[in-house]
């Protein structure tokens, strides 16, 4: 039996329990009770929102040195328990322990990076003689934190997303309020307590854990400066529709195409298909879900995909051989295996996989689905790929710009012409150049266009969105 976990809100410095909803976290996988949590109550919501209201002077005047102390002293707490947080990630979210070790590692890097941006809030001097009216006059520049940041969490990888909130909202000198996922709060709060171990003063994040209704008063409250979401784009439009006047800063979905060239190593181009199309469920925003290949090449490579895909084992996360794990829950899996149903009868053909078990659904290849289904035209967040036949490669940018999102690419050739030719054309925020859609490192700017969002991840440039310029303006006497 598990030992039982337990996810509190914490408000004004203090874990909250008492009188209050709490409901079973369960395994994805077993169905095992791994852990309780506490839901917090409007009042606490209400009472988390004034409590960051009145910390961010506080927060605000830490020197950059404590900040970046403090976040870089909680890296070194995280590195020291990496099996131990990758291991509950693994029984809260069903994602395989390799993948959550990986993401452990990666949420190191964002709070060492989060760190050092802390000592780079730089700004400049501007003579004024540009204009003949300022002759006699300079302004310097500075950033300063906007003061409080709302930072609301998905759960597909639920400890690095925290980390990329609340560490640039702390390196920048704000004070947050953490809304994480309701299906991870046992990692969140794992992650709350570590960073108080690491120094984080008590008022500088309040962590309020509950459904629709608590996140809306966050995101509506004036006393909140900047809306920081990932998520879907359903909950993204209502949050655009009531946040009022403030900054809102969205990491989206996508449907991330990734082309196949007839000059492409196949076998290369297979082999990372399979791993990073079915990563953590394929429940992942740059999750490989459409693969245009060149018409020549479809018979090759949909063999050399189905024999990698095969080679995936698919079981128990805790397992270090596990390369799928679970979805979320049941509900989403179901969900998953319509879609397939929805996709055949359009007339796609399923090359492997589709199977259902529980929360878990086998890693599936279809063949040539319609562009008009779901599995093509729609988000996945499941572990589906799409191979998708084109002949010029016209065609294939087209057909991979047809779509409401636009988040990442990838596109596999070694004609140096043809892949600048997709970079610049592919509508999207970031394509990869002989990789997949699904390569992210934690230092680069992370985001897309259309409906996959606005602004940019990554500890640098979430904190230039986490600050405002400031100017002050010296006049000489004449």
């Amino acid at each position: 039996m598990t030992e039982l976990k337990k996810a509190q809100p914490f408000v004004n410095g203090e874990w909250l329990e008492g009188n209050r909803e709490v409901i079973e976290v369960k395994s994805p996988y077993s169905g095992e009770v791994i852990g309780h949590q506490v839901l917090a109550t409007m009042e606490d919501t209400e009472q988390a929102l004034q409590a960051a209201f009145e910390a961010k002077k506080e927060i605000a005047a830490i020197p950059a040195h404590k900040r970046a102390r403090i976040l870089k002293k909680a890296a070194f707490l995280l590195e020291e328990r990496k099996e131990e947080f990758a291991t509950l990630i693994s029984l809260e979210l069903g994602k395989p322990l390799k993948n959550t070790l990986d993401e452990v590692s990666r949420s190191i890097e964002t709070l060492e990076l989060s760190g050092e941006e802390a000592k780079r809030l730089h700004g400049q001097s501007m003579p004024g003689d540009a204009s003949e009216r300022g002759e006699q006059a300079i302004a310097v520049t500075f950033r300063v934190p906007v003061g409080v940041i709302a930072a609301i969490t998905p759960f597909n990888a639920p400890l690095n997303l925290v980390c990329h909130k609340v560490g640039p909202a702390f390196a920048a000198g704000n004070s947050t309020i953490l809304k994480p996922a309701p299906q991870t709060s046992l990692i969140a709060s794992a992650l709350l307590k570590l960073l108080h171990e690491a120094g984080l003063p008590l008022n500088a994040v309040n962590m309020i854990l509950g459904g629709v209704e608590s996140g809306q008063a966050i995101v509506k409250d004036d006393r909140v400066n900047i809306i920081s979401f990932t998520g879907g784009t359903v909950a993204s439009r209502n949050i655009c529709s009531i946040a009022g006047m403030k900054k809102v800063l969205l990491e989206l979905g996508g449907n991330a195409a990734t082309i196949i060239h007839d000059d492409a190593d196949l076998k290369r181009a297979a082999a990372m298909c399979a791993r990073t199309g079915f990563s953590n469920s394929g429940q992942s925003c740059i999750s490989v879900q459409r693969i245009y290949v060149h018409q020549s090449v479809v018979p090759q490579f949909k063999e050399l995909l189905k024999n990698e895909v095969e080679k995936l084992k698919v079981g128990d996360p805790l397992d270090p051989s596990t390369d799928v794990g679970t979805l979320v829950n049941e509900q989403a899996a179901d969900r998953i295996v319509n879609w397939i149903d929805l996709a055949v009868k359009d007339g796609a053909e399923v090359v492997s996989g589709g199977k259902q078990n529980g929360a878990s659904v086998q890693p599936t290849i279809l063949l040539n689905p319609p562009k008009t289904t779901n599995v093509v035209c729609q988000e996945v967040f499941g572990p589906i790929v799409s191979i998708l036949p084109y002949e010029r490669i016209e065609e294939a940018i087209s057909e991979a710009n047809d779509s409401d999102f636009g988040l990442q690419a990838g596109i596999f050739t070694n004609q140096l012409d043809l892949a600048y030719k997709a970079a610049h054309e592919l509508a999207v925020g970031g394509v990869v150049i002989n990789g997949t859609s699904n390569f992210r490192l934690d230092h680069w700017p992370y985001g897309g266009v259309k409906n996959s969002g606005i602004g940019r991840e990554g500890p640098r440039f979430a904190v230039e969105d986490m600050t405002e310029s400031k100017m002050i303006v010296l006049q000489l006497p004449v």
